[in-house]
């Protein structure tokens, strides 16, 4: 501390003795044990941190209690063990999630927070899943701002300070209407039309940037509309092909806020946790890319209504259409071209729309006779 003291002393007499002299001021630089990308040099390079094979990843879930959150780490635990997946959102958890293994706090807007629970939890795998929807984006776009792109810095900082490994997924939503559209390559013009779009891009665009500059192990899914039958629908413009469901259940009919032929990429919720855990745990040698389409199938509200209706015949559907939904639809992808994923690391899809409709089918049946029975 003397020599530090001392080297401040000696800077600040050398800037007071050489007024209007047009050099630059000489500054003493004093190296913190800690840093984040906020403060490096343009030649600073990161690396993941390596674990052995016998190691289990620790992993921070964000967000945790969304439509993935959940599911994620039920399948992360079975893996790796229940201790080793904590579940992290802004919101307190229903008694069953609680109880399921570890949880905290998380601001993804609090950057010391993030930073202390990444330190004091020792964490190597971050699966980012914070973020406003689509159309609930739309709704509030200063909020959907601040989430998804200043939450998301925070996150990329963090990731590359502490050298973890990084999920964050995207979307169809990262397409926009000169997109091509059906199928859509990995490859293309993106031009989205709404705030959850543009912020996912920039997602893109940010981790493959703090790949190259910083080493940072970043990995990203675009992610179809995705179906589960556990979670309430929470805001999205694909949210109709899990409503449909909670409404056939309850009341034998169906109001949607897309035109019939509407088609969009969907899939169910266990092919896109399983293709989280598959890219996670992909050899980074075998990424051509550090951003891939995954796709299972694709169908419209008509095609789902008429599946269903094969097993619930009475379900009466109509349509009124939500003109932003629709606007939003229609700049999304028909289909993904998703011939990357299952080339580079062997991605491949259970559930097509029969098997979707039935294993969707056979969970409320489930529910609904415990129900009864309670």
């Amino acid at each position: 501390m003397p020599i530090i003291r001392t080297l401040s002393k000696v800077a600040k007499q050398a800037m007071l003795s050489t007024p209007g002299c047009g050099c630059q001021p000489l500054t003493v630089a004093v190296r913190n044990i800690s840093f984040s990308p906020r403060q490096v040099t343009s030649d600073a390079s990161f690396h993941s941190v390596s674990f052995s094979e016998t190691d289990h990843p620790k992993v921070l879930i964000t967000g945790g209690l969304g439509q993935l959150g959940v599911g994620l780490a039920k399948l992360l635990r079975k893996r790796f063990g229940k201790n080793n997946v904590i579940l992290s959102d802004i919101r307190k958890p229903p008694s069953n999630v609680f109880h399921s293994g570890p949880f905290i706090y998380s601001d993804i807007l609090d950057y010391k927070n993030l930073r202390e629970i990444v330190v004091n939890n020792r964490i190597t795998w971050l699966v980012h899943y914070s973020a406003l929807l689509s159309a609930v984006g739309e709704a509030n776009v200063a909020l959907a701002r601040s989430v998804n792109i200043t939450g998301l810095h925070n996150i990329l900082d963090i990731a590359a300070e502490h050298g973890l490994r990084l999920f964050v997924p995207s979307t169809i939503g990262a397409f926009g209407p000169s997109s091509p559209r059906n199928p859509t390559p990995d490859l293309c013009v993106q031009r989205p039309r709404t705030i959850y779009g543009v912020s996912k891009v920039h997602a893109e665009l940010m981790g493959e940037y703090y790949h190259h500059r910083y080493g940072l192990d970043f990995r990203c899914l675009r992610y179809p509309g995705i179906i589960s039958a556990d979670s309430m629908p929470g805001g999205g413009t694909t949210d109709y092909a899990v409503q449909i469901f909670h409404d056939a259940i309850k009341t034998g009919k169906f109001e949607c806020n897309l035109r019939p032929d509407t088609r969009l990429p969907m899939m169910y919720i266990d092919d896109c946790l399983r293709a989280t855990l598959e890219v996670m745990e992909a050899p980074a040698d075998t990424l051509s890319m550090r951003t891939y389409n995954i796709n299972a199938m694709s169908f419209t509200p008509e095609e789902l209504a008429q599946e269903l209706q094969k097993q619930m015949p009475e379900l009466e559907v109509t349509y009124d259409v939500d003109p932003v939904r629709q606007a939003i639809a229609d700049s999304w992808p028909m289909n993904f071209d998703d011939s990357n994923a299952r080339k580079d690391w062997a991605w491949k899809h259970d559930y097509d729309l029969p098997e979707l409709v039935q294993t969707m089918l056979n969970y409320f049946g489930v529910e609904a006779r415990m129900a009864g029975a309670n």
